[in-house]
């Protein structure tokens, strides 16, 4: 439970029922009202740790955010490291603060009424300091995952090491009363037996929870855009309440900024994000050139509330190679475009750490192995994985101290001019998704999507009983007409991202929409509307 002196060297005995509680009351935030704030708890401050998050927690909440997803906290070599390379499942790791730490973060956030996820990882464990082996079967060499052995999940003397994995989830909620997990690519969870890992996990979890009497979510990341992960179990699926929706990311991605490499070579039409506003995966079955084969099934009759989706997380900013955010490769008008699209989307949304407020610092890939071996392999393999890109340059060190200090947020700068009013807009989208029944309410079959490719215009209704909504999102840098996919009013403006208040350069847009209207609307911008009754 707990390696104050790393990874190599002796373990302490952890009295979980010390700790006291001032939770009692939390009952738990429902996963479809969830508005999360994904944070490494090593640069989210300067002091890298636990406590050191606690005072931020207000501001969050003054923002709208009512979970934070926590990157993985698993005991790591060295003091800095994404936490992928975890070798202790149970140990929370030393340098962030260790169990009590941990405890206390999550106390005061069910006091504000935050709740808290918790990133795992059960594919693999890290290269260093990993004795698991010696205990067990734990691994396999019939199966090979990117970052090390596979987990033995069907192989003999598999029960143990299932029930050991399923036991460090339970471990998470009981003793740590976090809300959720993530799961970390699950892809490279192996299973062929007759009943999956992730279904007799998601099955244990679901009895527990019930149990407990609040709700215990599990989340997961995949990349087989598969719908199976997500049906429930009486379909034939493993139940998992939720996914990561990489698609989504990486249509609006291509629109916003023409990169065209990797796998961003699959998309930038306006119809993969009208598709995925619709569905969810763009990719469904058919030919992905990146892949070089047809790829995904169907997810259109998945619930909108399991998908979660987002314009930055920590793998597609600091994947590439010089860790940059969005907020360095596009305008401000488009900044912002990108968080209304995933504030007011049909899903769950996702902010990463800084983006509320346009944060400038890149977020690399940084690491603190003793073996030099390992330190060599690492900075081989950084730049072997860029090579679907057109970069060029080396990627910084990961082992240097430099890097990982590079990559600590600016937060003081969060009240400056431009990162100001990103501030601003934010708190405005997600005061507006909470109070907008249409809005509020994840819902893919409550809408109607249309895109115009010409002006490159994407067009939304979204209804709940009575209300309506009407949102247009731009994507053209030039200002374009409207296309004749607007649906006729009366509608009345809520907001427009081009008006000079959020920064822009003001809307086109009249405050009242009717039928038949001739209209023009600025480039990379969006605008909200209301039908007129409901003001």
């Amino acid at each position: 439970f707990s390696q104050p002196q790393g990874v190599h060297e002796s373990s302490r005995v952890v009295d979980h029922s010390s700790f006291q509680w001032n939770d009692g009351r939390w009952e738990g935030i429902p996963l479809r009202e969830m508005i999360m704030y994904e944070l490494h708890t090593g640069t989210f401050t300067p002091e890298g740790t636990f406590d050191a998050i606690i005072p931020r927690l207000d501001e969050l909440k003054a923002l709208g955010i009512n979970a934070i997803e926590i990157m993985p906290v698993a005991q790591f070599p060295g003091e800095r490291n994404w936490g992928y390379d975890g070798v202790y499942p149970f140990a929370v790791q030393h340098s962030y603060g260790g169990s009590e730490g941990l405890k206390r973060l999550v106390n005061a956030c069910h006091l504000k009424g935050i709740a808290v996820v918790l990133d795992v990882v059960y594919n693999h464990l890290g290269p260093e300091g990993n004795y698991l082996r010696d205990f067990g079967p734990y691994f396999t060499n019939r199966y090979v995952t990117p970052w090390g052995e596979a987990i033995n999940f069907d192989g003999p003397w598999s029960n143990g090491v299932r029930n050991y994995f399923i036991e460090n989830a339970l471990f998470w909620f009981h003793f740590y009363h976090v809300d959720a997990l993530r799961l970390d690519a699950i892809h490279g969870i192996f299973d062929i037996s007759a009943t999956h890992f992730l279904r007799e996990l998601a099955r244990k979890v679901r009895e527990e929870s019930l149990r407990a009497g609040r709700p215990w979510y599990l989340i997961a990341e995949s990349d087989l855009n598969n719908s199976i992960v997500v049906q429930p179990e009486k379909e034939g699926g493993h139940g998992l309440d939720a996914m990561w929706c990489d698609d989504f990311h990486h249509a609006l991605h291509a629109l916003l900024t023409r990169e065209y490499d990797g796998y961003y070579c699959d998309f930038g039409d306006i119809r993969h994000l009208e598709k995925s506003f619709r569905e969810g995966q763009v990719y469904s079955g058919q030919y992905s050139r990146f892949r070089k084969r047809n790829h995904g099934n169907s997810t259109k009759d998945i619930p909108a509330d399991r998908f979660v989706v987002f314009s930055q997380n920590h793998d597609q900013v600091g994947n590439r190679m010089r860790g940059d955010r969005i907020s360095s490769l596009v305008s401000l008008e488009s900044l912002k475009l990108a968080a209304g699209i995933v504030v007011l989307s049909p899903y769950i949304p996702l902010l990463f750490m800084g983006e509320e407020y346009g944060e400038q610092a890149p977020f690399l890939y940084f690491v603190d192995h003793g073996d030099q071996h390992l330190i060599d392999g690492v900075r081989e393999g950084r730049k072997k994985e860029f090579q679907h890109f057109s970069w060029e340059e080396e990627p910084p060190d990961p082992y240097s101290v430099d890097t990982f200090m590079k990559s600590k947020l600016n937060w003081d700068s969060r009240h400056d001019s431009d990162h100001g009013t990103m501030r601003r807009l934010y708190r405005e989208l997600i005061a507006l998704r909470k109070k907008i029944p249409p809005l509020a309410f994840p819902d893919k079959e409550a809408q109607e999507v249309a895109s115009s490719e010409e002006g490159n215009m994407f067009i939304v209704r979204r209804w709940k009983d009575n209300d309506q909504v009407l949102m247009i999102f731009h994507f053209d840098r030039e200002d374009r007409p409207l296309p004749p996919e607007v649906p006729a009013g009366p509608w009345i403006k809520l907001m427009d991202s081009a008006e000079t208040e959020w920064g822009g350069p003001g809307s086109l847009l009249p405050e009242n929409i009717a039928a038949n209207q001739e209209l023009s609307m600025r480039g990379e911008s969006f605008a909200v509307y209301i039908k007129g009754e409901l003001q």
